[in-house]
């Protein structure tokens, strides 16, 4: 395992049990953009990086019983913590590393990534491996709950050029990844950027 995935499990696992206590007022934002996907009845769509499984349930409302919806996570405490509060119910939860996920090509319709983007390694090369699970004109959602802004001085520090989630890095990010980014918004209340699986 390489010193970036270890050092994202040890992150995680400390912070796992007392996770959705701390950010209690989320789930709003999750729905509203799990909405933004488009999903339909039947679809099915994976959460990359899923920590405690927020998104596991709007994830399954909007694909309904017929679809499926997967939970990935490198982090197996994220995955108990999500277990323990019922996601499983909502979704298949699996212990994965998301940069090299054990699912067939092209076999999902989109990928919700919350806070995903921060914490890859090579994110050209991984948002590669998300887009080879995706059927071409899928989608992709990155998300975060709270915006650049908020997020920084939340975490005590600037927002610096190199920022991935700024729009004019991560649009070029993606298109060299097979997507192609649709819609960006930043703001205080949320981050989302929709891109779609280019075919």
């Amino acid at each position: 395992m390489s010193d970036d995935h270890t050092h994202v499990q040890e992150f995680f696992s400390a912070r796992a049990a007392e996770w959705d206590r701390r950010f209690p007022d989320d789930g709003p934002a999750y729905a509203a953009a799990v909405a933004e996907l488009g999903l339909r009845e039947g679809d099915r769509v994976l959460d990359a990086g899923c920590g405690t499984g927020r998104a596991l349930t709007p994830l399954r409302a909007a694909v309904g019983p017929t679809g499926v919806v997967v939970g990935a996570d490198l982090t197996p405490a994220m995955l108990e913590a999500a277990a323990g509060a019922g996601r499983d119910r909502d979704g298949r939860l699996l212990l994965a590393d998301v940069t090299a996920l054990p699912l067939r090509s092209q076999s999902l319709d989109a990928v919700f990534g919350a806070g995903l983007i921060s914490h890859l390694p090579e994110p050209a090369e991984n948002l590669r491996e998300l887009a080879r699970v995706v059927r071409p004109g899928g989608v992709l959602a990155l998300f975060h709950p709270i915006g650049r802004a908020a997020l920084a001085a939340r975490q005590g520090r600037q927002i610096t050029p190199e920022d991935l989630r700024a729009e004019a890095n991560l649009r070029p990010l993606l298109a060299g990844s097979g997507w192609h980014m649709t819609s960006y918004t930043d703001e205080a209340a949320r981050f989302l950027a929709l891109a779609v699986r280019e075919g």
